[in-house]
């Protein structure tokens, strides 16, 4: 049974629908259900690629719907949408960088799949689907946080913008998951919008959402406190990953399509 109301949810994957060390979102499933039954819009909002995700919509029985990849540098199931500079420019764009800098940042296209397979726990098969990469570039920051913050500089010299997420340094363009939330609501007009994330490059689009959700990670540092928390439209979660989703996603489904 459904009402009138046209809810449309954001979530993040890793650490968040999906378990942090498993990939597995079977603890969400009910809620995920529920949110079929109201025919409710969900949009897998990630650092995984458009190939990555389209994998996990058929899984997850999403085919068909909008979906942020490679954190809001790109966008699937809307037409328009992609953004014009390309992972190679970044890759160009990242080489230029001095290499007293450059040395301290090890990116996916610096990785085999085998190295990819071994830091994140996917399959090789798995892995090399996250290399397909289109517009944005993960890696990890062996360097100081002074050496950091230069090679910010560095990059936004270029063009190029960094953001920390449950595992990566991520490179773009500047597009965040934000802005492509942005451009998916103005195609779908919900009434109300929810979206749950667990990291750093998740806060944006957790206080653009009418409702947010920041699941519980015990594998990285607690989020500050955020505005919306203080006027309770943003609440954490108590148990971490696809098993606080679920729990959230439920108690805001009994307010707003009682069953």
């Amino acid at each position: 049974m459904t009402n009138s109301l046209k809810l449309a949810v954001f979530t993040d994957l890793d650490g968040t629908l999906l378990d942090h060390d498993t990939y597995s979102w079977d603890a969400a499933q009910p809620a995920l259900d529920r949110l079929a039954r109201q025919q409710c819009s969900v949009i897998l909002a990630s650092s995984k690629t458009a190939a990555e995700i389209l994998l996990l919509q058929d899984s997850m029985a999403l085919s068909g719907q909008p979906a942020l990849v490679e954190n809001g540098s790109g966008l699937i199931g809307l037409v328009g949408t992609h953004s014009p500079r390309t992972y190679t420019a970044l890759r160009e764009i990242l080489d230029l960088v001095p290499q007293t800098l450059r040395a301290h940042f090890r990116g996916f296209g610096d990785m085999s799949a085998e190295d990819v397979s071994s830091l994140t726990g996917l399959s090789p098969k798995a892995a090399a689907l996250a290399q397909t990469r289109d517009y944005s570039e993960p890696g990890l920051w062996s360097g100081g946080e002074e050496e950091l913050r230069t090679f910010y500089t560095a990059l936004a010299q270029h063009g190029v913008s960094a953001q920390r997420g449950g595992r990566f340094l991520t490179l773009s363009f500047g597009r965040t998951k934000a802005d492509a939330m942005t451009h998916v609501i103005h195609a779908l007009k919900p009434d109300l919008t929810l979206a749950l994330g667990d990291a750093p490059n998740d806060v944006e689009m957790l206080e653009r959402a009418d409702l947010g959700v920041i699941v519980a990670n015990p594998h990285h540092a607690l989020l500050p406190m955020l505005a919306g928390e203080r006027d309770g439209r943003i609440i954490r979660t108590r148990d971490p990953g696809p098993v606080g989703w679920n729990i959230a996603v439920n108690e805001i489904l009994d307010r707003l399509f009682p069953e």
